[in-house]
């Protein structure tokens, strides 16, 4: 066995000592710890459908699940894994055995023991039922359990993004003993959680909120901090900003108001904005194309609208210039993959047009070429920047209809019915790209009905060929080079045209210190948050 990571090894032994140590890069060395007590408020935008990620991926799920349900391991800025559950972790030289070596002395919010029984048990429930799931234990052959703190998932194949998939958020371990048996989709714990986590459910009063209180025998003692965390959900977005400017909320995650109110809340002297906490998510805007469509079948239509969307216009005027452009189909942020370089089209609207002729789109006698409808997934932004691409198109002889609908409906019109033309979306690239990225564009994951799948129905045998390798390759350099090649593949292709990284903004009070200690930001667990002193 090899011990992954090898040359921070001492970095995460010393870290299963005590979790708190591998954040002072973030939180500081404190010269005291901080004081116990107080209540915290944090603001959701909607309200989530259920309060565990076992068998959901919801956002406003994936940020009250952890509070209550751990994960194995949690990541640092960089994605790098340290301890959790699992206080050691071992990788075989051939990259299909993990094994884990457990947290002692964990309880369940009941009382009841954790130990290995409950990771095989959420962990193969999590192939059978997560959406995501499915794909990131593809390879998941079985689970071992040598002793009570011992686990070891068994590989098929490598699956090298499998020690950056095991977040609370991503893949919760849930108790065996209230869910085995059941139909986990409709357990009642779904609703009314129990965990280890650092604090324990309380309450939820739909429509308006759910209360957290401290687990006063958390294995991390002395966190959490916290007494009390309070969760809101407030959908109306001058109704959240209001109640951010008045001291209401203490943390506010995932840009949680209009871009046009981010300037003048940056100048309240109690108000803290932090780009940090987002990498284990990594969110991004796309136009993308229904290639089942007859038009957008013919690349060369796909590239002249890629010459007339400026993405750099969608970056400073829709976004207020938050955020960054990006190249391809990967943001910036996830850093180990990116590649900066790639081909672009620049915005040039004869180009554009003389594309459009060849492919047999000429003007008619009113000037327009197409007809054709655009859909834009609900949120912040994306209204906008719809109506710009209209604009956009409209001087090169097409014309846009722009369809608004909420969100169930939108998913359903693209994934199910397919009764669309090209839309206007947000998609995570998540934690590795074989999770969050080849999903939009593996043909073998055009399935109608699935969301968030390949809804362009693309389909390019070598990029497929290159998923493959990429997904099971353990040479990072290697792995690295296939990455680079799908890219420069797909910017050729135009399935989709990437047009900026989200621009993912955390606002907090002053008053709330040590909140996101590593990639997961506010959806981590909390336990390091506390009441600033001064």
């Amino acid at each position: 066995m090899t011990d992954f990571h090898q040359t921070t090894r001492r970095g995460f032994l010393l870290a299963s000592v005590a979790l708190g140590a591998v954040s002072l890069s973030r939180v500081g060395a404190w010269a005291v710890e901080p004081a116990l007590g107080g209540t915290a408020t944090f603001l959701l935008a909607t309200e989530p459908p259920v309060l565990t990620t076992i068998a959901h991926t919801a956002g406003n799920s994936f940020y009250v699940s952890p509070k209550v349900t751990e994960g194995l391991l949690t990541y640092d800025f960089d994605l790098n894994p340290k301890p959790l559950l699992a206080t050691e972790w071992q990788i075989s030289p051939d990259g299909l055995r993990y094994t884990f070596k457990l947290r002692p002395g964990v309880t369940w919010h009941d009382g009841k023991p954790f130990t290995s029984a409950d990771v095989a048990f959420s962990i193969k429930t999590i192939k059978e039922v997560h959406p995501r799931g499915r794909n990131t234990f593809l390879n998941l052959s079985d689970v071992e359990t040598p002793d009570e703190l011992t686990v070891v998932l068994v590989l098929s194949k490598p699956a090298p993004y499998l020690i950056t998939a095991l977040a609370a958020g991503e893949t919760p371990i849930v108790p065996k003993h209230l869910y085995e048996g059941t139909k986990v989709q409709e357990n009642p714990a779904n609703y009314a959680p129990v965990g280890t986590g650092p604090f324990k459910f309380k309450e939820w009063v739909r429509g308006s909120h759910i209360v957290y209180v401290r687990n006063p025998d958390y294995w991390d003692k002395p966190r959490p901090y916290l007494d009390q965390l309070i969760v809101r959900f407030i959908t109306d977005s001058a109704a959240r900003s209001i109640a951010i400017e008045s001291g209401e909320i203490d943390l506010a995650p995932g840009t949680p108001v209009p871009y046009s109110d981010l300037d003048r809340l940056k100048a309240l002297p109690d108000l803290v904005f932090d780009t940090q906490g987002y990498q284990y998510i990594n969110s991004i805007s796309r136009v993308e194309f229904n290639m089942e469509k007859e038009f957008f079948k013919d690349v060369r239509v796909r590239r002249a609208f890629a010459h007339v969307i400026d993405r750099n216009v969608i970056f400073n005027t829709v976004n207020y210039g938050y955020g960054a452009p990006i190249p391809g189909p990967i943001s910036a942020k996830l850093s180990k993959w990116y590649v900066g370089d790639l081909k672009t089209y620049p915005i040039d609207l004869k180009a554009a047009e003389a594309l459009l002729d060849e492919a047999g789109y000429k003007r008619g006698a009113d000037g327009v070429r197409l007809r054709i409808n655009l859909d834009y997934v609900p949120g912040e932004g994306y209204p906008r920047g719809a109506d710009y691409i209209r604009q956009a198109l409209a001087k090169v002889g097409v014309e846009v209809n722009v369809r608004n609908q909420d969100f169930a409906t939108y998913t359903k019109r693209i994934y199910t019915d397919r009764d669309f033309d090209f839309a206007y979306e947000g998609m995570s690239n998540l934690f590795d790209p074989t999770v969050g990225v080849q999903r939009l564009y593996w043909s073998k994951n055009f399935k109608k009905g699935v969301p968030f799948s390949n809804g362009a129905a693309y389909s390019n045998p070598k990029v497929d060929a290159l998923f493959e390798a990429a997904a099971v390759e353990i040479n990072p350099e290697k792995r690295f080079a296939q990455w680079k090649e799908i890219q420069q593949i797909l910017v050729e292709d135009v399935p989709a045209i990437d047009i900026v990284s989200a621009p993912e903004i955390t606002i907090y009070n002053k008053r709330l210190a040590d909140h996101t200690v590593g990639a997961e930001g506010a959806a981590g667990s909390l336990a390091f948050a506390h009441i600033a002193t001064s």
